[in-house]
């Protein structure tokens, strides 16, 4: 592949291939450098935002909440207690990752290693003294701190923890208590999922709530709807043990950059991903828009699951490079939490566009993403939907001046709790409109695309998705460079008829 990033004579900008080169061994150096680049014209990524500008507005704000470090290593079970190595699966140092992180746009990361027997003290006197160094070198990325949970019975999860003065003995109590690889000698009795169960509702009786984000969901999946160690019952009773605990799954998982190197996108090596998409989220009327159809606050994100970088034979692009989750929030830890928790989210690849709001309108009321727009059910009420998304002013980290080809607005009807807890399907969820560049207008920097739902008489929701393909749905992923399938997509707005 070419790089499209070649050293521009008298640049004082540090290139994305000095920074590839300097990663992992000057990154404290680079994180006192000004990282100024084409690529970091995306970095104000909220500033187009109707709401304002500052780190005082709630704005789109960029962030990555999977990223590994040199300590996600390996143990030498030989000794008791177990030896820890450093870099046994990821390489680079806490900082390296958020000088890339600056370097992409984002505005909030956060460090997600592995467990293993005995992790809960590596992280808490090991890796933890390193994310403070961190946040003193890197300021401008807020880096929270937790990790990736070896979830009990399921597949490994984001556990974010708030910040706060005693956050690092905060993951360490639940992941001493309830990770499944943490204990020494290893306990069957932490994986079951009565455990995940008393994990979420230990979690929710904390003063300072964790986030639960559940990470490439249907990896372990050998069809479609064939699930692995992820299944939809288990999601439900997450969910209904700590709602606003266990509030999603990434969208669009990591890894994507496997086919660079001739691998598959996300490590999906059984069934694909679609458009670099989970299967979960990617099939209208399929498990994401089940779990909607109930009425649950279940949203999507998109991470890199960053480990080694493409150039250096890994899979994966830097937090920020491909993928990214925006939120809309302050620059501070609480509101950002506040923006996952509660769905101000759209996620995209590829830098396609750099804002997405959808707005639902009736009877002098409006909702966004994440929000429920209440009617009235005395009156036929039509809503509008409103689109507006802003295209990517430059180009994004390979180079590319991507173009968004068609937007789709997507609506299901909210029916209540599924009889079948293993239900996948939502089958009243259609794609009600396709639009194109003749059907979208140029409002200042941004397009806008409205469009009326007639006679809401019962309760749904909607979301929206784009791409630059030409695909009418997203098709299953082969070894295409995944910089030529690019999407996006919003989290949903419900409207509820009163």
């Amino acid at each position: 592949m070419t790089d499209k990033h070649i050293d521009a004579p008298g640049s004082k900008a540090l290139s994305r291939r000095r920074l590839v080169k300097y990663a992992g061994v000057g990154a404290t150096l680079a994180a006192a450098s000004p990282l100024a680049s084409a690529t970091t014209a995306v970095a104000d990524d909220g500033s187009a935002h109707k709401k304002g500008r500052g780190s005082g507005r709630r704005v789109w704000r960029a962030g990555d909440h999977h990223v590994h470090s040199e300590y996600s290593g390996s143990f030498d079970t030989s000794t008791n207690p177990p030896t820890f190595r450093k870099g046994g699966d990821a390489v680079y140092p806490i900082v390296t990752n958020a000088v890339m992180a600056k370097h992409f746009g984002l505005t909030w990361a956060m460090c997600t290693d592995h467990g293993g027997p005995t992790h809960s003290k590596v992280n808490l006197e090991q890796a933890y003294p390193d994310l403070l160094r961190s946040r003193v070198l890197v300021p401008e990325v807020l880096q929270f701190w937790g990790m990736e949970f070896d979830a009990p019975a399921l597949d490994h999860h984001t556990l974010m923890i708030p910040h706060h003065a005693d956050e690092a003995q905060q993951l360490f109590e639940l992941e001493s208590r309830f990770a499944k690889h943490d204990a020494f000698p290893a306990d069957p009795g932490r994986d079951t999922e009565a455990k995940m169960v008393e994990f979420l509702k230990a979690a929710k009786d904390m003063r300072r709530k964790p986030l639960v984000i559940a990470h490439h969901a249907a990896r372990s999946a050998t069809g479609l709807g064939v699930y692995g160690q992820d299944t939809p019952r288990e999601f439900r009773n997450g969910n209904n043990a700590a709602p606003e605990i266990y509030v999603g799954f990434e969208g669009a998982p990591g890894h994507q950059a496997g086919p660079l190197n001739g691998g598959v996108r996300g490590g999906y090596g059984s069934y694909p991903t679609h458009g670099g998409f989970d299967q979960m989220t990617a099939r209208v009327g399929g498990l994401w828009d089940a779990l909607l159809g109930e009425g649950r606050k279940w949203w999507i994100t998109a991470t890199s699951d960053s480990h080694v970088h493409w150039t250096r034979g890994g899979s994966d692009f830097w937090p920020g490079e491909y993928s990214k989750t925006h939120v809309l929030a302050r620059q501070d830890y609480t509101d950002i939490m506040d923006g996952l928790r509660n769905g101000r989210i759209w996620v995209g690849t590829g830098d396609l566009i750099t804002t997405l709001d959808v707005t639902a309108r009736s009877q002098g009321r409006s909702a966004a993403a994440g929000e429920t727009l209440g009617v009235s059910r005395r009156k036929r009420a039509d809503v509008d939907i409103e689109i507006r998304f802003r295209p990517l002013e430059g180009t994004n980290a390979n180079g590319d001046r991507p173009e968004v080809r068609r937007v789709d607005l997507i609506v299901g009807e909210v029916t209540g709790p599924a009889a079948d807890p293993d239900s996948d399907t939502n089958p009243t969820t259609k794609v009600v409109a396709r639009f194109g560049p003749r059907d979208w207008r140029k409002q200042g920097r941004e397009y806008v695309i409205r469009h009326t739902l007639r006679n809401v008489e019962s309760d749904l929701y909607a979301r929206v998705r784009g791409t630059n393909t030409d695909e009418a749905e997203p098709l299953a992923d082969g070894l295409e460079s995944p910089w030529d399938d690019l999407w996006f997509y919003s989290n949903p707005v419900f409207v509820q008829v009163r």
